[in-house]
């Protein structure tokens, strides 16, 4: 879309002027999935993360004095509770400062007409944790672009009252389409063509209302390797990503960016400066060790937009903690490892968005936390780690001293000894 255009739009539909406050500049990345607003704020975090479960910002049936969207002859019910309870969580952290990214997630539900409007028709009924979005039918269509227009005229617009976001990530993982992008059995090629298509509708709301809000990709670790041995189930993170650039070109270029998460190669053991990768575009993973893989890839011309390389950010990686005696320690060291290896690189990085707050009892036997969570409890926090400390001193004075107990951990003598290639 050209930017006259982009211009024209609200005058178009009748709202008002494209909110053109340029993205906020931070002292750092530092950042956090938010579980406990406080803990968070007390950390001195710049970026959050938020996940919104797009089926339940709706409602199957009406109820007098709900609010309502419509769009191309679609009328969809508005949870209203969900968005306020959304109001609170966005506003506590924006109104100091942190820059808040929401991860627009189709949650799977049982309700039969939201799994209509909301869920790729070629998803799985049993199978994957995330949806890919009806983007397929003219009612799905309608509603992930009212949904997309609510989210971008609450948050993201002049003067809005109810908290600012300053960034959308579409989906989740979505190279590993099986589990957290389901859209059924699908080749590397019909991904990106849908994926393509769903951040797209996504920009196009946000542009209504931000000049200069952010849209994301999400991907996961995996580079030239696929999660799944089935080519239908997975695809290789390059691929997609070279699919998802070709396809934006041939329709019309836009200036989307990528959330990636760079975990440890394996996700029980922390120790990601041992992980078995390359520092070429031929790695079958990236992680913290070989992140400046993704600097280089996104410097190649046919990444470029505009002339310039996307913005990267890092918005769900965290370090599992064992039970042995020296889980915490590997834990924080490895924080600490990362948060180097990005001062290290010679490209800013947009946000360093840490998961998770407190462990959950849920996450696979992964104790990701910076708080461990009470004996018998989902994620109620219970102590907190070192890891805790440390990141709560990245970019202070305190950093250096905090840090250094950590170099023989990960090997090292200094800081400086970390490979950037």
């Amino acid at each position: 879309m050209h930017k006259w255009l982009l211009f024209l739009l609200p005058w178009a539909l009748g709202v008002a002027a494209i909110d053109s406050t340029p993205y906020p500049a931070t002292p750092s990345p530092k950042g956090l999935q938010v579980q406990i607003a406080e803990d968070a704020l007390a950390l001195g975090i710049h970026h959050a993360a938020i996940n919104v479960n797009l089926p339940a910002l709706l409602t199957a049936t009406h109820a007098p004095s709900q609010p309502t969207r419509t769009v191309n002859g679609y009328t969809f019910n508005i949870n209203q509770a969900y968005v306020e309870n959304l109001d609170r969580s966005i506003q506590a952290l924006s109104d100091h400062g942190v820059v808040v990214k929401l991860i627009l997630i189709t949650y799977r539900t049982r309700d039969p007409y939201l799994q209509r409007v909301t869920t790729h028709p070629n998803a799985s009924a049993t199978e994957g944790a995330v949806m890919a979005a009806n983007t397929v039918t003219p009612e799905g269509r309608a509603c992930y672009q009212a949904l997309t227009e609510l989210m971008a005229e609450r948050w993201s617009s002049n003067n809005t009252p109810h908290g600012r976001v300053w960034g959308w990530i579409i989906s989740n993982e979505v190279n590993s389409h099986h589990q957290w992008h389901q859209m059924g059995p699908a080749t590397a090629e019909q991904v990106a063509t849908q994926y393509e298509d769903q951040v797209r509708l996504a920009w196009t709301s946000l542009r209504q209302y931000s000049q200069n809000a952010r849209v994301y990709l999400s991907m996961e670790q995996h580079w030239t390797k696929r999660s799944h041995a089935d080519a239908l189930k997975s695809c290789e993170g390059r691929t997609l990503l070279e699919l998802f650039a070709a396809r934006a070109r041939e329709r019309g270029d836009f200036d989307w960016n990528l959330a990636f998460h760079p975990y440890p190669a394996n996700l029980g053991d922390a120790r990601t400066w041992l992980d078995p990768v390359t520092f070429n575009d031929d790695t079958p993973k990236v992680t913290f060790k070989n992140i400046e893989v993704l600097v280089q890839k996104l410097a190649q011309p046919a990444l470029l937009y505009q002339g310039h390389p996307r913005q990267l950010a890092f918005t769900e990686q965290g370090f599992h903690c064992t039970a042995k005696p020296d889980g915490e320690t590997i834990q924080a060291a490895a924080y600490a490892y990362a948060w180097e290896k990005i001062r290290h690189l010679h490209s800013p990085i947009d946000a360093f968005i840490y998961h998770r707050q407190v462990d959950h009892a849920q996450e696979g036997g992964l104790n990701l936390g910076l708080w461990s969570h009470k004996p018998g409890s989902i994620v109620t926090p219970d102590k907190k780690r070192p890891i805790w400390y440390l990141m709560q001193s990245a970019e202070t004075p305190q950093w250096d001293e905090l840090a250094k107990p950590y170099l023989s951990t990960c090997g090292l003598k200094s800081w400086d000894d970390i490979n950037v290639h």
